[in-house]
Protein backbone atom coordinates (compact mmCIF):
# COMPACT_ATOMS: atom_id res chain seq x y z
CA UNK A 1 0.00 0.00 0.00
CA UNK A 2 1.26 3.47 -0.89
CA UNK A 3 0.52 6.31 1.54
CA UNK A 4 0.92 9.96 0.60
CA UNK A 5 1.29 11.89 3.85
CA UNK A 6 1.80 15.51 4.82
CA UNK A 7 1.99 17.80 7.82
CA UNK A 8 1.31 21.55 7.83
CA UNK A 9 0.64 22.03 11.54
CA UNK A 10 3.86 23.96 12.18
CA UNK A 11 6.38 26.06 10.25
CA UNK A 12 7.82 23.10 8.34
CA UNK A 13 5.94 21.99 5.23
CA UNK A 14 6.60 18.30 4.70
CA UNK A 15 5.41 15.31 2.73
CA UNK A 16 6.33 11.71 2.01
CA UNK A 17 5.29 8.66 0.03
CA UNK A 18 5.64 5.46 2.05
CA UNK A 19 5.32 1.87 0.87
CA UNK A 20 3.85 -0.13 3.75
CA UNK A 21 4.53 -3.51 2.13
CA UNK A 22 8.22 -2.86 1.57
CA UNK A 23 8.56 -0.69 4.71
CA UNK A 24 10.29 1.82 2.49
CA UNK A 25 10.22 5.59 2.07
CA UNK A 26 9.75 6.20 -1.64
CA UNK A 27 10.16 9.98 -1.42
CA UNK A 28 10.17 12.67 1.23
CA UNK A 29 10.52 16.45 1.42
CA UNK A 30 10.80 18.99 4.23
CA UNK A 31 10.76 22.74 3.54
CA UNK A 32 11.21 25.48 6.15
CA UNK A 33 11.57 28.60 4.03
CA UNK A 34 9.14 30.84 5.98
CA UNK A 35 6.71 30.94 3.04
CA UNK A 36 3.08 30.11 3.74
CA UNK A 37 1.90 26.54 3.24
CA UNK A 38 -0.54 27.79 0.64
CA UNK A 39 2.52 28.54 -1.50
CA UNK A 40 4.66 25.49 -0.72
CA UNK A 41 2.34 22.54 -0.09
CA UNK A 42 1.05 21.66 -3.55
CA UNK A 43 4.53 21.96 -5.17
CA UNK A 44 5.79 19.61 -2.43
CA UNK A 45 3.08 17.02 -3.01
CA UNK A 46 3.14 17.15 -6.81
CA UNK A 47 6.94 17.10 -6.73
CA UNK A 48 6.93 13.94 -4.62
CA UNK A 49 4.70 12.17 -7.15
CA UNK A 50 6.65 13.41 -10.17
CA UNK A 51 10.10 12.64 -8.77
CA UNK A 52 9.00 9.18 -7.61
CA UNK A 53 7.30 8.61 -10.99
CA UNK A 54 4.08 7.63 -9.23
CA UNK A 55 0.69 8.54 -10.64
CA UNK A 56 -1.96 9.94 -8.27
CA UNK A 57 -4.24 6.94 -8.91
CA UNK A 58 -1.48 4.65 -7.59
CA UNK A 59 -1.76 6.20 -4.12
CA UNK A 60 -3.88 3.95 -1.90
CA UNK A 61 -4.32 6.20 1.13
CA UNK A 62 -3.86 9.87 2.03
CA UNK A 63 -2.75 10.97 5.50
CA UNK A 64 -2.46 14.37 7.13
CA UNK A 65 -1.87 15.89 10.55
CA UNK A 66 -5.14 17.22 11.94
CA UNK A 67 -3.78 19.21 14.89
CA UNK A 68 -3.30 20.76 17.22
CA UNK A 69 -1.17 23.44 15.61
CA UNK A 70 -1.42 26.45 13.33
CA UNK A 71 -5.08 27.08 12.51
CA UNK A 72 -4.30 28.29 9.00
CA UNK A 73 -1.70 25.59 8.38
CA UNK A 74 -4.07 22.81 9.42
CA UNK A 75 -6.82 24.09 7.14
CA UNK A 76 -4.44 24.23 4.18
CA UNK A 77 -3.10 20.71 4.69
CA UNK A 78 -6.46 19.09 5.36
CA UNK A 79 -8.10 20.86 2.40
CA UNK A 80 -5.33 19.72 0.05
CA UNK A 81 -5.52 16.10 1.18
CA UNK A 82 -9.32 16.11 1.02
CA UNK A 83 -9.18 17.40 -2.55
CA UNK A 84 -6.64 14.83 -3.69
CA UNK A 85 -8.54 12.00 -2.01
CA UNK A 86 -11.86 13.10 -3.49
CA UNK A 87 -10.32 13.32 -6.96
CA UNK A 88 -8.90 9.80 -6.71
CA UNK A 89 -11.84 8.21 -4.92
CA UNK A 90 -9.55 7.26 -2.02
CA UNK A 91 -9.82 7.39 1.77
CA UNK A 92 -7.91 9.45 4.31
CA UNK A 93 -6.43 9.14 7.77
CA UNK A 94 -6.13 12.01 10.21
CA UNK A 95 -3.11 11.88 12.51
CA UNK A 96 -2.50 13.92 15.64
CA UNK A 97 0.36 16.40 15.29
CA UNK A 98 1.85 14.85 18.42
CA UNK A 99 1.90 11.43 16.75
CA UNK A 100 3.58 13.07 13.75
CA UNK A 101 6.48 14.02 16.03
CA UNK A 102 6.62 10.93 18.24
CA UNK A 103 6.69 8.48 15.33
CA UNK A 104 9.96 10.05 14.16
CA UNK A 105 11.53 7.87 16.83
CA UNK A 106 10.03 4.54 15.75
CA UNK A 107 12.74 1.88 15.83
CA UNK A 108 15.49 4.36 16.66
CA UNK A 109 15.28 4.74 20.43
CA UNK A 110 14.18 2.66 23.39
CA UNK A 111 13.51 3.05 27.10
CA UNK A 112 12.71 6.74 26.93
CA UNK A 113 9.78 9.13 27.28
CA UNK A 114 9.00 11.30 24.26
CA UNK A 115 7.26 14.56 25.06
CA UNK A 116 5.80 16.47 22.14
CA UNK A 117 5.31 20.21 22.56
CA UNK A 118 3.65 22.87 20.43
CA UNK A 119 3.81 26.43 21.70
CA UNK A 120 0.20 27.52 22.33
CA UNK A 121 1.32 31.00 23.48
CA UNK A 122 0.61 32.77 26.79
CA UNK A 123 2.71 30.22 28.67
CA UNK A 124 0.79 27.17 27.48
CA UNK A 125 1.69 24.22 25.28
CA UNK A 126 -0.15 21.53 23.35
CA UNK A 127 1.47 18.33 24.50
CA UNK A 128 1.32 14.54 24.60
CA UNK A 129 3.75 12.01 26.06
CA UNK A 130 4.79 8.62 24.72
CA UNK A 131 6.89 5.67 25.80
CA UNK A 132 9.54 4.39 23.40
CA UNK A 133 10.19 0.75 24.20
CA UNK A 134 11.67 -2.05 22.08
CA UNK A 135 11.30 0.00 18.92
CA UNK A 136 7.59 0.66 19.53
CA UNK A 137 5.83 3.91 20.42
CA UNK A 138 2.90 3.86 22.87
CA UNK A 139 0.82 6.70 24.27
CA UNK A 140 1.15 7.69 27.94
CA UNK A 141 -0.94 10.87 28.06
CA UNK A 142 -3.13 12.11 25.17
CA UNK A 143 -3.17 15.56 23.55
CA UNK A 144 -3.69 18.29 26.12
CA UNK A 145 -3.28 22.04 26.40
CA UNK A 146 -1.64 22.84 29.75
CA UNK A 147 0.76 25.40 31.16
CA UNK A 148 4.48 25.03 30.60
CA UNK A 149 4.88 24.97 34.38
CA UNK A 150 2.49 22.01 34.74
CA UNK A 151 4.22 20.03 32.01
CA UNK A 152 7.68 20.73 33.40
CA UNK A 153 6.64 19.50 36.84
CA UNK A 154 5.24 16.29 35.32
CA UNK A 155 8.39 15.55 33.35
CA UNK A 156 10.70 16.05 36.32
CA UNK A 157 9.08 12.99 37.92
CA UNK A 158 10.68 10.67 35.34
CA UNK A 159 14.06 9.06 36.05
CA UNK A 160 14.50 7.73 32.50
CA UNK A 161 15.55 9.91 29.55
CA UNK A 162 12.90 12.40 28.42
CA UNK A 163 13.16 13.68 24.85
CA UNK A 164 11.47 16.99 24.06
CA UNK A 165 10.23 17.60 20.53
CA UNK A 166 8.40 20.45 18.81
CA UNK A 167 8.66 24.23 18.87
CA UNK A 168 7.94 24.36 22.61
CA UNK A 169 10.93 22.18 23.50
CA UNK A 170 13.23 25.03 24.54
CA UNK A 171 10.50 26.61 26.68
CA UNK A 172 10.01 23.36 28.60
CA UNK A 173 13.75 22.64 28.88
CA UNK A 174 14.28 26.05 30.46
CA UNK A 175 11.77 25.17 33.18
CA UNK A 176 12.76 21.50 33.58
CA UNK A 177 16.54 21.82 33.46
CA UNK A 178 17.60 18.30 34.41
CA UNK A 179 20.26 16.16 32.76
CA UNK A 180 17.81 13.41 31.76
CA UNK A 181 15.53 15.91 29.96
CA UNK A 182 16.98 16.70 26.55
CA UNK A 183 15.89 18.42 23.35
CA UNK A 184 15.59 16.17 20.30
CA UNK A 185 18.09 16.63 17.46
CA UNK A 186 16.88 19.03 14.80
CA UNK A 187 16.12 16.29 12.24
CA UNK A 188 13.65 14.64 14.66
CA UNK A 189 12.26 17.70 16.42
CA UNK A 190 9.38 18.46 14.08
CA UNK A 191 6.66 16.48 12.26
CA UNK A 192 7.65 14.70 9.05
CA UNK A 193 5.57 13.21 6.28
CA UNK A 194 7.24 9.86 6.94
CA UNK A 195 6.15 9.89 10.60
CA UNK A 196 2.60 10.86 9.59
CA UNK A 197 2.53 7.84 7.26
CA UNK A 198 3.82 5.51 10.00
CA UNK A 199 1.20 6.79 12.44
CA UNK A 200 -1.53 6.44 9.81
CA UNK A 201 -0.66 2.88 8.80
CA UNK A 202 -2.73 1.17 11.49
CA UNK A 203 -5.52 3.72 11.86
CA UNK A 204 -9.02 3.31 10.47
CA UNK A 205 -9.41 5.24 7.19
CA UNK A 206 -12.31 7.65 6.73
CA UNK A 207 -13.94 9.31 3.75
CA UNK A 208 -12.58 12.77 2.84
CA UNK A 209 -15.69 14.55 4.15
CA UNK A 210 -15.09 13.00 7.60
CA UNK A 211 -11.58 14.44 7.87
CA UNK A 212 -11.66 17.35 10.33
CA UNK A 213 -9.11 19.49 12.19
CA UNK A 214 -8.60 19.12 15.95
CA UNK A 215 -7.83 22.65 17.12
CA UNK A 216 -8.14 21.98 20.89
CA UNK A 217 -8.70 25.67 21.61
CA UNK A 218 -10.23 28.72 19.97
CA UNK A 219 -8.03 31.07 17.93
CA UNK A 220 -6.30 33.79 19.97
CA UNK A 221 -8.32 36.57 18.30
CA UNK A 222 -11.59 34.83 19.16
CA UNK A 223 -10.50 34.25 22.78
CA UNK A 224 -9.59 37.93 23.11
CA UNK A 225 -12.96 38.98 21.64
CA UNK A 226 -14.85 36.72 24.04
CA UNK A 227 -12.87 38.10 26.99
CA UNK A 228 -13.59 41.67 25.81
CA UNK A 229 -17.31 40.91 25.54
CA UNK A 230 -17.35 39.43 29.03
CA UNK A 231 -15.62 42.53 30.41
CA UNK A 232 -18.15 44.75 28.66
CA UNK A 233 -21.02 42.75 30.16
CA UNK A 234 -19.52 43.12 33.60
CA UNK A 235 -19.06 46.89 33.22
CA UNK A 236 -22.73 47.42 32.29
CA UNK A 237 -24.17 45.59 35.27
CA UNK A 238 -25.69 47.76 38.03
Amino acid sequence: MLILATDTSAAVCCGAIYDTDKKQIIARTEINNKLTHSVTLMPVLTGLLQNAQIKPDEIDLYAVSTGPGSFTGLRIGISAIKGMAYAGGKKCVGVSSADAMAYNFCGSITDAVICTTIDARVGRVFTATYKAEKGEISLITPDRCITAEELSNELMQYDMPVILTGDGAELIKAKANRDNIIIAPIDKRYPTGYAVALAAENKEPVSPNQLMPAYMQLPQAQRELMAKNENMKGSTQC
